[in-house]
């Protein structure tokens, strides 16, 4: 561009250095004034842009807030000409999708952790409401319109493009990219459309989502009919990870995401509503505003990753689930992990191992209730069974009397009187008490006794305290292990230095930025979903496994990355990256040291108080176990007073423990469950969940709890 200088109402200003160029001009810093900046239009834009430009400057739109750059004064040439417009400079400011796309974000934001990023997607509902009240829509909602700083604060741009009606003339947005537009603009003229709030609020909600699903677009996904783009995706309505519609959509999220249940239940209905099919139930920009700030105030602290902040809604550390299932660290500590100093005398391994063999936890017999009582009469079943048996036997001694006796005296009707024999002695020598219901009753006795006893040896803590010793005993294999897995670490540094270094170097060229034939911007946002952003990222298998991508979008890709890929050189000097690489080994094997020997330390001490504790606890009885240890007794009792055999008593012994895999005392993120166990509430019968001890000597550690919790405490190990 030839300018030099702009005129601001009849007054002259130097162009400073040019800040920014697209489709329809160039953005231009003034000179002396560091708070402005001047877009000036394309020369056969200009008669077209200038109508609507002077109706937004004229009404004062710029005013009414600092979060929106709107035209504040008309810029024109020397004889009076229109140029462009004068705007405030956005400085210090990056496009919103530097933020939530993991890999920008640690690059240009390496101190954000979750709770910023919910901070930014507040301050974009406040913004997006501000736009509103002006009267204007923001229509063309999209990434590189939102900025932010890296402090969160925000800021929309590009204002001229927004729709705006002033005296009843309006002039609309005629634009808009495909993965910001909602389904009921798809396949439609934008030029012809006069854009609502409800589908800025289908924009906003797709950039709330960006940011806190760590740059998963809504609608990318993999559907069960076969693979369609991410604007077929919109336009059929297909939220991927919808709960409440997923049997229409058959459409489920890209591996390593997170799930609309790791919400608060009314932000995944937010969402819903914003997905659904009813545009004018999507939030407005209020809704989402008291939504996540709810959602600040929700949050919980990881124990294991400091800068893992996550909502507690969702149970267990997020980002330690994803980082385990996708193998890429949403927050990384960038100081490293912190090891956890053990106070007292030195770490002695050896000598914890002997006072851990030297401890005996009680056996269950000693610690669960015994039957004391005394059993005074059979019960009336019992009675009135041995009192037919006596009658049965009274009448085949009077039968076999008869029979005696008409033999005697009747001979001729000896047959008769031998039938009446035979009668007899069936009833004599014949009838017996049936055992069934009776065994029956001892059997069942007897399994709820069983049931009782190892829901009272759960309770007490044996079951525990047995599961800490064989934590102690794996713990110290681990640590034993530290310093070959340390040597082992570092020799595997060394080997793939020349990797590390391709890696690096390939990363530093994003997808976004590229011009490669057939993909745009709704292409990038699937690809950024299924975690491939930059160069490193694009191998075939990873490609191909994204729908909408075969075989000659692949090859582009592949082209592309080999481009970049020659240009690399590998150095065989040291340099920080070697000396960060190996610091951040040892910090982390430095961490688990300490972590292992808080552990082992910890839970040494617990164990040697167990068997007092444990004596202490059974003191307390069990009026349900005594109960049922009276019912047996009575059915015992039954059986003898019947003369049929009594079942052995066996003594009660440990109960069959559904333990989680233990979590390795590591720094680095793990599997953590979530889901439903199968398992019932020893309590009040309800569903039990996988959730993580937050205090204690077993903090970091999985158990079974209650899905009623807080309303039901009952635990399971």
């Amino acid at each position: 561009m030839s300018l030099q200088s702009i005129r601001v109402a009849g007054r002259a200003h130097a162009l400073g250095k040019r800040i920014g160029k697209g489709g329809e001009g160039e953005v231009f810093a003034l000179d002396g004034q560091p708070e402005s900046a001047v877009k000036i239009y394309k020369e056969d834009l200009r008669s077209r842009r200038e109508p609507k430009v002077r109706a937004m400057v004229g009404n004062g739109l710029a005013a009414t807030t600092r979060l929106v750059a709107f035209p504040s004064a008309i810029a024109t040439d020397a004889r009076g000409g229109f140029l462009g417009f004068i705007m405030r400079l956005v400085s210090g400011y990056r496009p919103v999708h530097e933020l939530y796309s993991p890999k920008s974000r640690k690059l240009h934001y390496p101190r954000a952790d979750y709770r910023f990023l919910i901070r930014a997607a507040l301050n974009v509902a406040n913004a997006v409401g501000k736009v509103h009240q002006t009267g204007c829509v923001i229509g063309d909602f999209n990434h590189s319109g939102v900025l932010v700083s890296n402090d969160a604060t925000v800021a929309l741009i590009d204002a001229d493009s927004f729709q705006f009606t002033l005296d009843g003339t309006s002039f609309p947005c005629v634009v808009g990219v495909p993965d910001f537009t909602p389904p009921e603009l798809h396949g439609v003229d934008l030029s012809r459309v006069r854009r609502t709030r409800a589908h800025d609020n289908f924009g906003l909600a797709v950039a709330i989502f960006h940011l806190l699903a760590m740059g998963k677009h809504p609608y990318a996904g993999r559907f069960a009919g076969g693979d369609i783009s991410l604007a077929e995706a919109i336009a059929q309505n297909r939220f991927a990870f919808s709960v409440a519609r997923a049997a229409q959509t058959r459409t489920t999220p890209p591996p390593g995401s997170i799930s609309l249940r790791d919400f608060p239940p009314p932000l995944a209905a937010a969402f819903e509503a914003a997905f659904g099919l009813d545009p004018a139930a999507r939030p407005g920009a209020g809704v989402w505003v008291a939504l996540l700030k709810d959602l600040e105030g929700a949050l919980s602290h990881c124990t294991r990753v400091r800068t893992h902040y996550y909502p507690s809604a969702a149970g267990t550390c997020l980002w330690c689930r994803v980082a385990s299932q996708s193998g890429v660290d949403m927050f990384p500590d960038l100081l490293g992990p912190t090891p956890q100093a053990v106070s007292g005398a030195p770490f002695d391994l050896d000598r914890l191992l002997s006072q851990l063999r030297a401890i005996r936890l009680p056996e269950p017999s000693a610690l669960v209730p015994q039957w004391s009582g005394t059993i005074g009469e059979p019960s009336p079943a019992a009675r009135d069974a041995k009192r037919g048996l006596a009658q049965r036997k009274l009448l085949g001694v009077a039968a076999l009397a008869g029979a005696v006796a008409g033999f005697a005296y009747a001979a001729a009707a000896a047959i008769l009187w031998i039938g009446l024999g035979i009668f007899g002695l069936v009833k004599l020598f014949g009838g017996a008490v049936t055992q069934g219901p009776f065994r029956k009753a001892f059997d069942e006795a007897d399994s709820r006794v069983r049931a009782l006893e190892q829901s009272f040896l759960n309770r007490v803590g044996l079951v525990e305290m047995h599961g800490v010793r064989e934590d102690l005993e794996r713990w110290a294999a681990d640590y034993k292990q530290l310093d070959p897995d340390l040597a082992r670490e570092l020799a595997r540094l060394k080997s793939t230095r020349e990797a590390r270094q391709r890696e690096a170097f390939l990363d530093r060229f994003p997808i976004r930025r590229a011009r490669i034939p057939g993909i745009g911007p709704a292409k990038t946002a699937t690809l950024a979903s299924f975690g491939i952003e930059t160069a490193a990222d694009v191998h075939a298998s990873a490609i191909m496994a994204v729908p909408g991508f075969g075989e000659a979008m692949t090859a582009r890709l592949l082209t592309w990355r080999k481009g970049h890929e020659a240009k690399f050189r590998y150095n065989l000097a040291p340099d920080p990256s070697d000396i960060q690489a190996e610091n951040a080994v040892r910090a982390s094997h430095a961490a688990r040291r300490g972590d292992l020997q808080t552990r082992i330390s910890s839970g040494l001490a617990a164990l040697q108080r167990a068997p007092g504790q444990l004596a202490t606890r059974a003191q307390t009885g069990d009026p349900a176990l005594a109960a049922a240890l009276g019912a047996r007794a009575q059915a015992a009792h039954d059986l003898r007073f019947l003369g049929l055999p009594v079942p052995a008593i066996t003594a009660p012994t440990l109960p069959g423990r559904v333990r989680p895999a233990p979590a390795a005392p590591a720094v680095t993120p793990r599997p953590v469950a979530t889901g439903s166990s199968g398992l019932s509430c020893p309590k009040c019968g309800a569903p039990m969940r996988r959730r993580t001890a937050r205090k204690g000597y077993r903090a970091g550690r999985q158990f079974w709890g209650c899905s009623r919790y807080p309303n039901c405490d009952g635990t399971r190990n």
